[in-house]
């Protein structure tokens, strides 16, 4: 089998429901993605969406110029050898965007299991059917916002809650964060809100630091939080070795550390943080993740795979989920509505939990008329 034909599709949703402060930076985002098509000389046909960050016209020409004659001509069985070609050719010359490779590596890994007629975490190979989800909050304003959609999850059947660092900040132009006494406030009213033993996990975003990180870690070990993912960038790894030793709450970091899994040896080995993050994007695709996965797993380490924000990305991410065992959730976007495009049918979420589906490959089809909608560009 041999992929004979490579689209490229630079889309953009410009109707996001996304306030300026959900995002963060006070900057409203199109959310612009990328979908890529595998054809072969089989006749058989694959699809996945890519992540683009903020500009789809980059990442199309990126993916247009380097991976697509790459993966042209190839044999999409042949996973670990692209991968492995792929990773001298970027040192070499290329040097990609670290979410570049994994939406081509995504397409071999679902050429693949359509041929072998298996859903794609079956061919994997499957540890579970279902996957405990927990909501993953934008940049909220106020403690009021947090404790609210922290109750809503709760109530929905959420196992747990992850708050992000509050927007007012960023709205007020305070872009040094001086003062995390708010921020601090907003997990007090989160844990109020829900009770003592719901499931609450805080992610700083890289925004503080040590000083910070650190006072910060100790109220979140008072309000007892699940765990406390990046406080400090993902390199800074004295720092973070030295919160990791001091504090008791589980620290999870690594999310865009990028050459993975080849760089999280040192991160696990020495412990630079207790839990380690993977994705379909951010490792290399499948490929990187599974690696990500069974190289913490050696270690008796955690691997939380993180959301890639669109859902059609989230769907392979779950793929991946349900055939690791050293994950314990799910990771989805709340508001839930803002993300839910791209899937011809929703993920089944039921009872707290992610099902897969059954069909051979990703299982639920993409929405092409969305797709066509929002494509402005075919390379």
């Amino acid at each position: 089998m041999k992929i004979s034909k490579i689209e490229i599709r630079l889309c953009s949703q410009k109707e996001a429901l996304i306030k300026n402060f959900e995002m963060y930076d006070h900057e409203k985002s199109d959310l612009e993605f990328l979908v890529i098509t595998f054809k072969t000389d089989e006749g058989l046909s694959t699809s996945t969406f890519g992540f683009a960050g903020k500009g789809a016209s980059m990442a199309g020409e990126v993916a247009n110029t380097i991976f697509k004659p790459f993966f042209l001509g190839r044999d999409p069985l042949y996973r670990e050898k692209h991968w492995h070609e792929y990773k001298t050719a970027d040192r070499w010359w290329n040097h990609s965007p670290i979410y570049g490779y994994g939406a081509f590596d995504v397409n071999c890994w679902l050429l693949s299991s359509l041929a072998a007629n298996q859903p794609l975490y079956k061919y994997l190979g499957a540890f579970r059917d279902s996957v405990p989800i927990y909501g993953s909050s934008l940049s909220l304003d106020s403690p009021e916002a947090y404790a609210k959609e922290a109750l809503e999850c709760k109530n929905k059947g959420f196992n747990a809650y992850k708050l992000h660092p509050i927007g007012l900040d960023f709205l007020e132009g305070n872009f040094e964060r001086d003062d995390i006494n708010l921020e601090i406030e907003c997990h007090r009213a989160a844990r109020k809100a829900v009770g003592d033993d719901f499931k609450l996990m805080s992610d700083q975003v890289s925004s503080l630091n040590f000083e910070q990180a650190l006072r910060f870690g100790r109220e979140l070990e008072k309000l007892n939080f699940y765990w406390y993912e990046e406080p400090l960038f993902d390199e800074s790894f004295h720092n973070l070795r030295e919160l990791t030793r001091i504090l008791d709450i589980p620290i999870i970091g690594s999310e865009i550390i990028e050459k993975k899994p080849y760089s999280l040896a040192e991160v696990i080995s020495t412990r630079v943080v207790d839990m380690v993050r993977a994705d379909v994007m951010m490792c290399g695709g499948i490929t990187g993740t599974i690696k990500t996965a069974r190289l913490a797993e050696s270690f008796g380490v955690q691997c939380e795979i993180i959301t890639s924000v669109y859902h059609p990305i989230d769907l392979v991410n779950l793929h991946c989920v349900a055939a690791i065992k050293n994950c314990e959730f799910f990771e989805i976007m709340v508001p839930y509505e803002y993300f839910n495009f791209g899937l011809k049918n929703n993920i089944k979420i039921e009872n707290g939990y992610a099902h897969l589906p059954n069909k051979p490959g990703l299982g639920i089809d993409l929405d092409w008329d969305f797709i066509d909608n929002t494509t402005f560009k075919i390379l």
